[in-house]
């Protein structure tokens, strides 16, 4: 497996793209900033792990389909958002966060976002 100049594995989905939540990047410069770039996506939860999550609500636990849900969720939100910056021509991605809301009872909204920029070296 060969390893690009951002070091992420060639050919991998984030080939020449850094995510990080941090506002800079040690070892780069920031030589453009492209704009914020966003991923967002609303899952609704399906009966059987509404009643699920009742019942462990009752008895304790951790609620596994829930748990999964919001972790496809944050993953399918942060593809979209790096997609996005992927269009403006981006390389990285600075100041990543998640965002979530709930819709009482019927689902949940994941948002990824973050600044795109363009990188060099040092």
């Amino acid at each position: 497996m060969s390893i690009n100049e951002f070091g992420a594995a060639a050919g991998s989905r984030t080939d020449a793209m850094i995510v990080s939540t941090m506002n800079d990047l040690p070892g780069y410069e920031v030589v453009e900033v492209l704009g914020d770039v966003f991923g967002l996506t609303v899952r609704s939860r399906h009966l059987g792990s509404q009643i699920g999550a009742g019942l462990k609500s009752m008895f304790g636990g951790e609620l596994k389909g829930m748990t999964k849900m919001l972790y496809d969720s944050r993953v399918e939100a942060q593809e979209r958002m790096i997609e996005l910056a992927q269009e403006k021509g981006a390389q990285a991605i600075l100041a990543m966060r998640f965002d979530a809301n709930d819709f009482g009872d019927s689902g949940q909204e994941i948002c990824a976002y973050g600044t795109a920029v363009r990188i060099r070296k040092l």
